[in-house]
């Protein structure tokens, strides 16, 4: 049975600039029941993650500062969102969803998140609307809990996952991809094991041929006991932010190939959803359901 982390503090009291971006997390649990792609016993909601889980992928004196609401103004703008005890507590519930996923997907195949995908949080801050790193943080906790060996990240996110690739720079049992856009957001980039960097205005054939190709070269390289999967739909046409020019069709496409490079490789997938940034919520939902509907189909 598919397991998805629905967050059930979605609604924050926050500027009505920042509230639509939100606005997904309502929105896709509702349409996937109603589409009938799963059922409310596919949904789970998580507890707090607990500090000790939290500290392998964050330093003390930053989980303290935020616990405590006493990041600077600079700081705090870094992150995009102000700074309240709502979002703290949200953010502990995400990042303890995407651990739980990890139970889940060894069980199950598969399992979800439908927030996480904060990838732009390092270990001493926050930045790009991430304050703790879910990824990082659950592929620490398989490493430790399950004595894994070898764990890949995917992120399709249009941003690089700067935050991951740097939290996990040294560790040997991670290994992380990022394929983004080349002058989009980070400016300065980190490196990942594997970075591919798109040019503004790459289309979906394009994007799907490359990404093909990186697949297939992973394939005979990596024998991953993990996946996590960042699906992030700011690689659409119709993205405020992305830049690219990938149609819905094609973005399904890309989460189809991941999906399927899962079952060669026999390993179990967890997927976090990541950005969306259209000036419709329309695309943003449909965008994100696409990968629900590929991961049932696929897994």
């Amino acid at each position: 049975m598919l397991k998805i982390a629905f967050d059930p503090t979605y609604i924050l009291k926050l500027p009505s600039n920042h509230r639509f971006p939100m606005l997904k997390y309502e929105l896709i649990p509702q349409q996937l029941v109603y589409e009938g792609i799963v059922s409310s016993e596919n949904f789970f909601s998580a507890n707090k993650i607990e500090e000790y889980w939290l500290r392998k992928a964050h330093d003390l004196d930053y989980i303290k500062k935020l616990n405590t609401l006493s990041l600077s103004k600079s700081e705090i703008r870094k992150t995009g969102f102000p700074l309240t005890k709502e979002l703290i507590e949200r953010e502990y519930v995400i990042t303890q969803g995407t651990l739980d996923c990890v139970d889940y997907a060894l069980k199950y195949g598969a399992a979800a998140n439908i927030a996480g995908g904060t990838h732009h949080s390092f270990r001493d801050r926050g930045e790009g609307f991430c304050l703790f790193n879910d990824v990082a943080t659950a592929t620490l906790y398989a490493i430790e809990k399950h004595l894994m060996n070898s764990i890949l990240i995917i992120d399709l996110d249009v941003h690089q996952g700067n935050g991951t690739a740097s939290i996990l720079g040294n560790v040997a049992e991670a290994y992380t991809f990022s394929m983004h856009g080349a002058k989009n957001y980070p400016f300065k980039k980190e490196e990942s094991d594997l970075d591919i960097a798109l040019l503004d205005g790459t289309n979906g054939k394009e994007y799907l041929k490359v990404l093909q190709e990186v697949l297939k070269k992973l394939e005979k390289q990596i024998n991953p006991e993990l996946i996590f999967y960042v699906s992030g739909v700011d690689i659409l046409d119709t993205d405020k932010l992305g830049r690219l020019k990938v149609s819905r069709e094609d973005c399904k496409k890309r989460d189809e190939m991941v999906y399927s490079f899962a079952q060669i490789k026999n390993a179990p997938i967890v997927t976090v959803m990541g950005g969306g940034y259209s000036e419709k919520i329309y695309d943003i939902v449909e965008g994100h359901i696409n990968t629900f509907k590929s991961m049932v189909e696929l897994i």
